[in-house]
Parts: structure tokens; sequence; C-alpha cells
């Protein structure tokens, strides 16, 4: 009976400490916002606040939706009686479960990889803008893990301007080929870049190189950063 108890109380924890986690994932949505330049937002049109806007609103619901799920997990397990062994077994797979979602595993699965090339004779250079609003795409195509030239892109990634050519992905500069590897249907990841206003479309228009593979296996790279917070107490 000790045992039992002791195995309850040790699987709480853990799932407690996993909706914190999602909760914490899900107030970091904000953080590209707030380091965007405020001139910069000054002169953006509307229709692109309105559309960063719908962005964000998606991004912070699927958040929320997996915190909700996990808090829901957490009381389940508290009202049912689960053996020593049923207990690990929980925590193994609830443990697995937050680091897939925080992007702390490496994985693997069948997806699209996007080559961009810059060419100097385009109209304009490819910008963080283009690679946020392929990562929002590829997103709401479903894409169940995303990197850009290997940095793992989690909820809290940054992906910046730092200077007319230098792009920083998770504080690490990232420099043309831009290579994006995405892992999710195929059809739907390569649809919503190549599809009528996609992205790569835009970009093929301006005069860029863009190529789209399908592979069915894509191997993406774990987070190898800390999962840290500065504001939330």
């Amino acid at each position: 009976m000790k045992n039992i108890k002791k195995g309850k109380i040790i699987l709480t924890i853990v799932i407690g400490i996993a909706c914190l986690v999602l909760a914490t994932v899900m107030f970091m949505q904000f953080k590209i916002v707030n380091q965007a330049d405020i001139n910069e937002l000054e002169v953006m049109r509307e229709e692109e606040l309105r559309t960063e806007l719908a962005n964000w609103k998606a991004n912070y619901q699927e958040a929320e939706l997996q915190y909700e799920q996990k808090a829901q997990t957490l009381e389940e397990y508290n009202k049912r009686e689960a053996s020593d062994s049923e207990t690990a077994e929980l925590v193994e797979k609830e443990l697995t479960e937050v680091n897939l979602l925080l992007g702390k595993t490496d994985v693997e699965g069948p997806g699209i990889v996007i080559t961009l090339k810059e060419n100097e004779d385009a109209e304009a250079a490819i910008t963080a803008d283009n690679l946020n609003m392929i990562v929002n795409s590829l997103k709401e195509a479903g894409a169940e893990a995303i990197s850009i030239n290997g940095e793992r892109i989690v909820n809290m990634s940054d992906i910046v301007l730092i200077s007319n050519s230098i792009i920083r992905v998770n504080q690490q500069r990232v420099f043309a080929p831009y290579i994006i590897k995405a892992i999710g249907n195929q059809t739907y990841l390569e649809s919503a870049l190549l599809g009528n206003g996609g992205e790569a479309d835009k970009l093929i228009k301006i005069g860029h190189d863009v190529n789209i593979e399908k592979y069915n296996k894509v191997e993406i790279s774990s987070y190898n950063k800390e999962l840290t917070t500065k504001y939330i107490e």
C-alpha cells in the first residue's frame, strides 16, 4: 500500500510539472512579438498585422488545448488506483509526450525538405519574415516538427533579422541556402507553400530558387538549448 501511494505521489508531481511546462510554453507564444522592431511594426500593412494576429491566436489556442489535455490527464490519474508498474509506465509515457511537444527529442518521419537559394537578381532578399511565414504555413498544414538549417523550431524559437543580410534562429546565425525540414503529411505541407499565395510561391515569383523534395524519412534533431523564462513567476 505504501508503495502504491508513493507511486501516485511521484506521478502527480511529474504530471504537475508537465502541466506547468505546457503553461509556460503557452505564455511564451508571444516572445517574438516582444523582440520585433517597433519601427518595423509601424510600417506594416493592416493586412499583414491581421495575418500575424491570426497566426499568434492559432498558436495560443493550440498550446492552451494541450495544457487543458494534460490537466485533464492529471485529474484522471489522481482518481485511479494504479500498481507500481502501471505508474512507472504512465510516467514514462507522459514524459515522452511532453519532450516531443517541447522539441527535446530527436524525431524522424515522412515529410518534406525545402531549400531556399537566394538569387542576386531577385527583386528582394529572403528575410526573417519570409521564414516566419513558411514556418507558420507548415504549422497550419499540420507539421509535427520543423527545423531551419538544423535549428529545431519550438514555441519559444526566435526568427529575427539582426542586420541587412543576417538572420538569427534560436540565437544562432543562419545563412542561405536555407534548408527547412518538416515532418507531416507531405501533400498538405507542399500545398501550403506552393498553393495560390503560398510563401514559397511568392519567393519564386520575385526571383529566388525554391526546391521542395518529399522524403519517407526526414530526420530532425532536438532543441538543444535550455527552456527558460524571464518574466513568468
